[in-house]
């Protein structure tokens, strides 16, 4: 999508730029795509820390990244942080996929941002040697790859899991139910947050009518529809999660604004080449 908008330029018909992913919606800012926007609607009902600095996008609904474990294989009281991933007891038990994952470089991104490149960077390093397999598939495939004993832990997506719990394929409820989730820094910094989010365009041709929906979208009706659509988190403050994700319990959120993942994307990726995560 950024390359096409790149390329029609103000000949773009497009008025809304919608994504996963803050380092893509970073991305877009970046290469001058997006038009800043002055909303009270969404300055009220998105929190500051799922929305850009200057307005130019802002979030829709989060997703938290979360430790998936074996039931049989691990106690919680084994697990803590992310940052326990990298320590040697889990040697030949973690798997996780590629580091092209955006979710994965969000991940390390954040780590940066609270802790330096150099610590994260040891951290990635550690979680390699401790990898069970070479990353491969996507976040599903680490949860079924933990159900099938291939691994003890796997690191994913919340709403991957609430997927495959609902799923109609019997083999990927099979799986999901040998797994439990486990919030990580509960006793730190909090559980690492990204989002999905939108902007307008910079070429957008009805900006007043594409501002109106992006307020839309982060209002109450539209909340509680990405809620129940995707069991992911709504971003409007009291707007309720679905049955499922409520079940999980409260958690502790990290609290940094996510513009900083994507500000950092390309420091973990070159974090990711330099550790060999694959």
């Amino acid at each position: 999508m950024i390359e096409k908008l790149k390329s029609e330029g103000n000949n773009s018909s497009a008025d809304i730029f919608q994504t996963t992913d803050v380092a893509r919606l970073n991305r877009a800012r970046v290469e001058g795509l997006l038009l800043p926007i002055s909303s009270p609607v969404l300055d009220n009902s998105v929190p500051t820390k799922y929305r850009d600095p200057q307005g130019y996008w802002f979030g829709q609904s989060a997703r938290a990244r979360v430790i998936f474990f074996s039931k049989d294989r691990v106690k919680p009281s084994d697990l803590s942080t992310f940052d326990d991933l990298a320590s040697p007891k889990w040697k030949g038990r973690v798997c996780v996929c590629s580091s092209a994952s955006a979710y994965n470089q969000s991940l390390l991104a954040g780590m940066i941002a609270v802790d330096g490149a150099e610590v994260s960077e040891k951290w990635a390093k550690g979680v390699v040697d401790n990898m069970a397999r070479k990353p491969q598939g996507g976040d599903r495939d680490q949860i079924a790859a933990v159900a099938s004993g291939q691994c003890d832990i796997a690191i994913a997506n919340t709403y991957y899991f609430a997927g495959m719990l609902t799923s109609d394929k019997a083999e990927e409820r099979d799986a999901a139910n040998k797994v439990a989730l486990f919030w990580p820094g509960q006793q730190g910094r909090g559980t690492h947050m990204n989002i999905s989010g939108a902007g307008v365009t910079k070429s957008a041709k009805n900006k007043a009518e594409a501002i109106k929906l992006v307020e839309f979208l982060s209002g109450a009706e539209a909340q509680q529809f990405y809620a129940e659509a995707n069991n992911e988190f709504p971003v409007l403050p009291g707007a309720k999660r679905s049955q499922l994700v409520s079940s999980w319990g409260d958690f502790k959120e990290e609290t940094i604004n996510v513009a900083m993942l994507g500000e950092n994307n390309v420091q973990s990726i070159r974090i990711f080449d330099r550790v060999g995560w694959g």
